[in-house]
């Protein structure tokens, strides 16, 4: 056989594949995907067949392995069964008429009740909040469950390590989940898997990427939760990770960027529900299933005047459960809504119910950072914020060298969320989130202070200076936003 006719059939052969690979992926891409992503990944793929096909099989799907879908569903039953009799709450009070709905809402999301009965406390200040959950370690009789994204040794959170060391040496059962990808992406991963295993703990991978010992899934779908308890009487969730808040990396340093977070320190029932959090987590890593430790009041405490209630989500669940709730609560509100998101890429649904809130004559504000640390991400937030501010939203950037890293936000003056989940397509979609729903005056009050302090450390951004940027920064950013759709 010549040559030519060797050349020519594999033209032929290349030509026939890359027509089978479009036609399959007009069938399969689409499927239970939203037209923007579905759009994304086509023109990625017809563009760059072999290579788009590449990527969409490496991150295509946004779905945990069925196997982890079956346990979350099975302890979701279990919640249920378990928190059956707990959602009740306070009558008295400013009651809005429309949280009924959204509380049963998440109820069957997420299968968490509105529990009553209890108090909080928001820390803004970073060595603050490490040195809280420090105390609330050294006070542990019983056990401590620690769950974050990002966990590293370093010089700012040493006492936080020798203090779980000390709470194992006292009897006190620790156990302990970090997520695999952040781990190892973290700067000083092997030093702190040694400290770990010095402390005596149990501790466990979350989500590891390893297929050499039969565990896989999609790479990018990370478990971003931030959780303590301990003794199931005093809970910590909110933005931050136990790491220096300049997370130790070159680029970082060399910039001057420090993270700005804040975490709430939860007591009362609603503990158990953040628990409830760990208790899943652990045994979709370990299958064991935990007893319920943490002890739940038969009568409403006192001394506690919030009703909260633990709102999970991620790639486990059948639906975007904090996207759900996000829409309701922007849906509902009717006088103000503030929200502070280190990354905010909202999808068409998100976007259409902020600037149609504006629309209805809620004022409404968001809080960014003025400077990013991840650049895509970074330039995807940007490419929306001209259509925000021809709507009337007012956005506040948070002045460099410092990333606001917080996540949560405020609806009129009765109802605050406070968690781990960004308003992103990544942490609607691929991220395992926690967020609580709080119903309090005083603690929106209290969010209140905290984002007079953002408004101090921030400077507004106007449609005049952002009409004059760069052609440039115009191409970048829209760029940006194309690729954040590739889910």
């Amino acid at each position: 056989m010549s040559s030519a006719l060797i050349a020519e059939l594999s033209l032929i052969l290349g030509l026939v594949v890359d027509f089978v690979i479009r036609v399959i992926a007009i069938i399969v891409v689409p499927r239970n995907r939203r037209p923007t992503s579905a759009t994304a990944w086509l023109l990625a793929i017809f563009f760059i067949p072999y290579l788009g096909v590449l990527f969409f099989l490496l991150i295509g799907s946004y779905k945990l392995p069925k196997a982890r879908r079956l346990k979350q569903e099975e302890i979701n039953r279990f919640i249920r069964e378990s928190t059956e009799g707990m959602d009740r709450v306070r009558p008295e009070g400013p009651w809005p008429e429309w949280l009924d709905s959204v509380v049963e809402l998440n109820r069957s999301l997420g299968a968490m009740p509105l529990v009553g009965g209890n108090a909080a406390q928001l820390i803004e200040d970073y060595q603050g909040s490490l040195d809280a959950m420090v105390a609330a370690i050294d006070e542990a009789r019983r056990y401590v469950h620690v769950e974050f994204y990002i966990l590293s040794f370093d010089r700012t959170t040493a006492r936080f390590f020798d203090a779980l060391e000390a709470a194992a040496r006292r009897g006190v059962t620790v156990r302990l989940l970090l997520d695999h990808i952040a781990a190892v992406r973290s700067v000083g991963h092997r030093k702190t898997v040694r400290r770990l295993d010095e402390l005596g703990i149990d501790w466990h991978y979350m989500l590891p990427v390893q297929p050499l010992r039969g565990k896989y899934q999609r790479p990018d779908l990370r478990n971003h939760r931030k959780v303590l308890i301990v003794d199931g009487e005093v809970g910590f969730t909110g933005s931050q990770n136990v790491i220096d808040r300049s997370y130790n990396k070159r680029g970082n340093l060399r910039r001057g960027l420090k993270w700005s977070e804040l975490m709430a320190r939860f007591e009362g029932p609603i503990v158990a529900g953040l628990d409830a959090i760990f208790i899943t987590d652990w045994y979709s890593e370990t299958d064991v299933l935990l007893s319920r430790e943490a002890h739940v009041p038969d009568e409403i405490p006192g001394g506690g005047q919030l009703d909260c209630q633990v709102v999970p989500s991620g790639p486990g669940f059948r639906g975007e459960n904090n996207l759900k709730l996000f829409l309701a609560l922007l849906y509902y509100a009717e006088e103000r809504i503030v929200i502070t998101s280190p990354y905010f890429v909202p999808d068409d649904a998100m976007l259409l119910a902020i600037t149609t809130a504006v629309a209805r004559g809620v004022q409404v504000e968001l809080f960014v950072s003025e400077i990013g640390d991840q650049a895509l991400v970074y330039h995807a937030q940007c490419s929306y914020y001209e259509a925000l501010l021809n709507t009337g939203v007012r956005i506040w950037l948070y002045k460099k060298p410092y990333v606001l890293h917080s996540k949560h936000f405020t609806i009129d003056d009765d109802v605050a969320v406070i968690g781990t989940s960004n308003m992103d397509m990544r942490s609607f979609q691929l991220n395992m989130e926690v967020s609580v729903l709080v119903r309090g005056r005083d603690f929106v009050a209290s969010m209140r202070e905290v984002e007079e302090d953002y408004r101090r450390d921030s400077r507004e951004l106007t449609i005049e200076e952002w009409s004059a940027r760069p052609l440039w920064r115009t191409i970048l950013d829209n760029l940006a936003r194309l690729t954040s759709a590739l889910q």
